[in-house]
């Protein structure tokens, strides 16, 4: 089984992140898998709409930090990994001219949580728990956070959640507007389906030029923000602090930054 699988049914293709034993975190494979899912979309006329969601208990716990210590300790650098990795997923998600759900099934963090700030809708279950994440291991957001996060609950919102590193709670999103609907986890699945299913037979055409229009009106800088943010996490990934925060949370302690 691969690590993203795909289903597609009238319309909807359904993607679900498969690594449930590791919190379905992202590695590599995982995000080339999901890179050409969404290349594939775009191109199928049969695919309408593209409902996203995690296999298990969890959405995504973010980027693998084992894979990023062999990132950090090789020859690539978090700037480059970025440039081949998220930068461009980001912008197919957001690129693609069909909507895109995210079904938030459980928590979400780090590079996860930059995956479901880019589409399009998000359905959360009641479980879900958004952690911004970066900060707890001495990293910069990325992935679009540092710009999705502001815009959709304001500055001193996401400066707060990014420094404290406290998860947001699922009914707190709603208020906040970082998510459109919150259900019961068990209801998750057909609600999620039931609104990818309305999307997928209304006009598509129409809907892609609309979300053109809104990336032109409020995401016009988003390809420089992800570049400026690549270049951050560059400096981050080479400092004591991540090293600290690696160290902390493989060895499951509090990190002490001092």
């Amino acid at each position: 089984m691969g690590f993203v699988l795909s289903d597609l049914k009238a319309g909807v293709l359904t993607l679900t992140l498969n690594r449930p034993e590791k919190a379905n975190a992202f590695n590599r494979d995982m995000i080339f898998d999901l890179q050409t899912a969404f290349r594939q979309a775009a191109r199928d006329s049969q695919t309408r709409c593209v409902l996203l969601t995690g296999a298990g208990a969890a959405f995504s716990a973010g980027h693998d930090v084992g894979e990023m210590l062999s990132v950090r300790s090789g020859d690539d650098s978090y700037r480059a990994h970025l440039q081949v990795t998220y930068n461009p997923l980001i912008l197919q998600i957001r690129r693609i001219e069909k909507p895109v759900v995210a079904a938030v099934n459980g928590p979400v963090a780090g590079a996860g949580l930059g995956v479901a700030l880019a589409c399009d809708l998000r359905i959360a279950a009641d479980t879900a728990r958004f952690t911004v994440g970066f900060t707890g291991i001495g990293l910069a957001p990325d992935s679009g956070v540092s710009l999705f996060l502001p815009m959709l609950i304001g500055l001193g919102r996401a400066t707060e959640f990014t420094f404290s590193n406290l998860p947001i709670s699922a009914e707190q999103a709603l208020a906040w507007g970082l998510v459109n609907r919150v259900v019961p986890a068990d209801e998750l699945p057909d609600a999620a389906a039931q609104i990818a299913a309305m999307l997928a037979t209304g006009p598509v055409g129409a809907f892609g030029l609309s979300k053109r229009a809104f990336n032109r009106a409020v995401l016009p800088n988003l390809e420089d923000a992800l570049d400026y943010e690549a270049h951050m996490q560059e400096i981050a990934g080479k400092g004591d602090e991540h090293r600290t925060g690696v160290e902390a949370f493989l060895a499951k302690r509090p990190p002490k930054f001092n």
